[in-house]
């Protein structure tokens, strides 16, 4: 990649350069630095700090150019407006490097000379982007600092590789080339223009929207510092007044972990207005709502039920791969109150979530529900059911949920229903069919409701998205990938309410009936391959469904889909695999298929990076690129093989009516 702001050997300056030209490199790339130092340091610290942060560290690196002398070469006037001043060049390379070293060490706290922006009674943060920001911004955010800093380098300040790992190197970095490869690897799996997502407002701490603090809060919270003052004091006095008294050490008062996890007192509880100025836009970011978050009686009973397990008149499940221990750590409270005839309380531990409901008036048993919420995101984490009844589910939304609606996912003209919602997040009830009651015919399709969901443009601008109920505590997220286009990149998943979104998960929508129950967190719908079929035939869909699990395995299942609205044909099927997935992103996959005509045909397609296709078996061919179709009147297994660019081999994947992919596998 070209520099466009630095020599490949101008990575970083070994002297301090004069103040004069520091002060001109300052005031002339003053952004680009903030910038620079705003991506480098770390989402922690939240976007009202960060922003803050980045200006105070570009700020701080003139004190070092202060300290040195200035050198007679430059003469003694003021250079004129505009000018540049000698040295300049290596000045803006070394307060890049000076930048880039403060980033990758931010204090702690930051000292009262630091130069740090003082901003009281408002938030600042960037503007929010769309869908790509935030998937880069997600992906940053899991990077390590150094990593950060290399994509930045490369990408925002166009420094050459070798230049890159010379300044990462010269701030302390200990290996400079694995920054580099994890940066190439973000790069790649962005799916898109990386440089224009960078620069977007999104990524600017220069231009930001401004909100005041809670302003009730702050007028409580001062007078609670008043009155906390005067108690420390008289605390204090009397502590002091005991321990002389007593003569020695006053013993422990802290409680056995047990006892604090079942302690309503010790609940974590996050600030109402957290949600809007953090990193982690997930449950860690719900506050604790509903009519019942004081009645400590009710919040001890689920804790114990917790703590303590099934029995004792309480009921419990888990989804599959959920711990059934106690929370090590006294839990976080999302909700607390009367629910549908029930008292429920929702709980989270950092990686599941547990939900108590007991019957008003004791018509019945408690239950307790566990699930899997690790890694939970803007999205996955969005909704939690509150309470099922037969028909009918009530959901909890998060925060930064600005609009819902509800839709069937099988008529995707129809649009989609409002959904009222509560001030506390609680929505109104929403149908729900499950896939397995009586009386329904074998093989008869569930209604496939989904809801669609908004965010608030306080995180993120225009990302509206599709949560489908599976029976568990939260939906699974449903995505699309659209089949690739005629010499396009590779596409990367994206939110299915769109027109063609929708319609795609309409043929898909009875696929999700198998899933409930099984831990699911995403399914996404992957058109990998459009194929013109022989006899004039139309054009078919090769479509693999990736399924995500809260427990880290991914299954994968590939159908066929042909023109004229008939119901999609199982291919493959793949448990724990990568496949279809981010680091499985090669697939091929046939099946016999008879044509209007009455001619029968060995069809098979691959992704878009395959150069060949070859079949061995039952049926003997070859083709260039990813699609084979072959007149057969053959019946028996064929073995499918890809060839891809690097001259590797890609094995089929194995699935009805008889086609596979590897030695030993045989299709039903």
């Amino acid at each position: 990649m070209p520099s466009r702001h630095a020599l490949p050997g101008a990575a970083i300056s070994a002297h301090r350069p004069a103040r004069e030209a520091a002060e001109a490199a300052l005031v002339e790339h003053y952004p680009t630095l903030v910038r620079l130092a705003h991506l480098v340091l770390p989402p922690a610290l939240g976007r009202h700090r960060r922003v803050l942060a980045a200006h105070a560290l570009v700020q701080n690196s003139l004190t070092e150019a202060a300290r040195r002398p200035k050198p007679g070469t430059h003469g003694a006037g003021t250079p004129p407006a505009g000018a540049s001043l000698p040295g300049q060049r290596s000045a803006h390379a070394w307060l890049r490097a000076t930048v880039v070293r403060a980033a990758l060490r931010p204090p702690r706290r930051f000292p009262p000379a630091f130069p740090l922006p003082l901003v009281l009674g408002l938030r600042l943060f960037p503007r929010a982007g769309g869908t790509d920001e935030l998937a880069l911004d997600r992906a940053l955010a899991e990077a390590a600092p150094e990593t950060r800093a290399a994509l930045a380098l490369r990408i925002l300040e166009g420094l050459p590789a070798d230049a890159t790992a010379r300044l990462l190197a010269s701030v302390g970095v200990a290996d400079p080339a694995v920054a580099l490869r994890a940066a190439e690897r973000i790069e790649a799996a962005s799916g898109t223009d990386v440089g224009a997502l960078l620069r977007s407002a999104e990524f600017d701490p220069c231009t930001v929207h401004t909100r005041p603090t809670d302003l009730l809060r702050r007028r409580r919270r001062t007078r609670l510092a008043t009155l906390a003052g005067v108690l420390l004091l008289v605390t204090a006095g009397a502590a002091v007044t005991a321990g002389v008294r007593a003569g020695t050490e006053p013993e422990s008062a802290s409680p056995s972990a047990r006892a604090r996890t079942t302690d309503p007192a010790a609940l974590l509880r996050t600030p109402a207005d957290r949600w809007a100025d953090t990193s982690r836009v997930d449950l860690t970011a719900w506050p604790a709502r509903g009519a019942g978050t004081r009645d400590t009686a009710l919040l001890r009973r689920a804790l114990e039920a917790w703590a303590r397990g099934a029995g004792d008149g309480v009921r419990r499940t888990a989804t599959p791969g959920t711990p059934a221990s106690p929370p090590a750590e006294p839990p976080r409270l999302l909700f607390a109150g009367p629910v549908d005839g029930a008292d429920v309380v929702l709980l989270h531990d950092g990686r599941r979530l547990a939900r108590y409901a007991e019957p008003r008036g004791g018509r019945g048993p408690a239950v307790l529900d566990l699930a899997r919420a690790d890694d939970a995101d803007v999205t996955t984490g969005a909704a939690v059911v509150l309470i099922r009844t037969p028909g009918r589910v009530r959901y909890l939304l998060a925060p930064w949920i600005a609009g819902a609606a509800v839709r069937d996912l099988r008529t995707p003209g129809t649009a989609a229903r409002p959904l009222d919602v509560t001030p506390d997040g609680v929505t109104a009830p929403v149908p729900y069919d499950a896939p397995y009651t009586r009386g329904r015919a074998p093989g008869a399709c569930a209604g496939v409701t989904a809801l669609q969901l908004r965010s608030s443009t306080r995180i993120v601008e225009d990302h509206a998205f599709l949560l489908a109920d599976l029976g568990e505590l939260a939906p699974a997220h449903l995505t699309w990938t659209p089949p690739p286009g005629a010499g396009a990149p590779a596409r990367a998943p994206r939110e299915a309410t769109g027109a063609r979104g929708l319609a795609a998960w309409a043929r898909s929508a009875c696929s999700l009936a198998p899933l409930h129950g099984t831990g699911v967190r995403s399914v996404n719908r992957w058109e990998y391959a459009e194929q013109l079929l022989p006899d004039r035939a139309g054009r078919a869909l090769w479509v693999c469904s990736r399924v995500e699990t809260w427990e880290g395995s991914g299954r994968a299942a590939v159908s066929f889909e042909a023109p004229g609205g008939t119901a999609p044909r199982p291919v493959a099927e793949l448990r724990d695999t990568a496949a279809c997935g981010r680091f499985g992103q090669h697939v091929l996959a046939g099946t016999y298929w008879t044509a209007p005509s009455g001619a029968r045909y060995l069809l098979a397609a691959g992704s878009r990076r395959l150069t060949g296709v070859t079949a061995g078996g039952a049926v003997t061919a070859a083709a260039r690129g990813p699609f084979l179709a072959v007149r057969t009147t053959a019946e028996g297994p064929v073995r499918l093989t890809g060839r891809l660019p690097d001259g590797s081999a890609l094995p089929g994947l194995a699935g009805p009516p008889g086609v596979t992919g590897s030695p030993g596998l045989t299709g039903p």
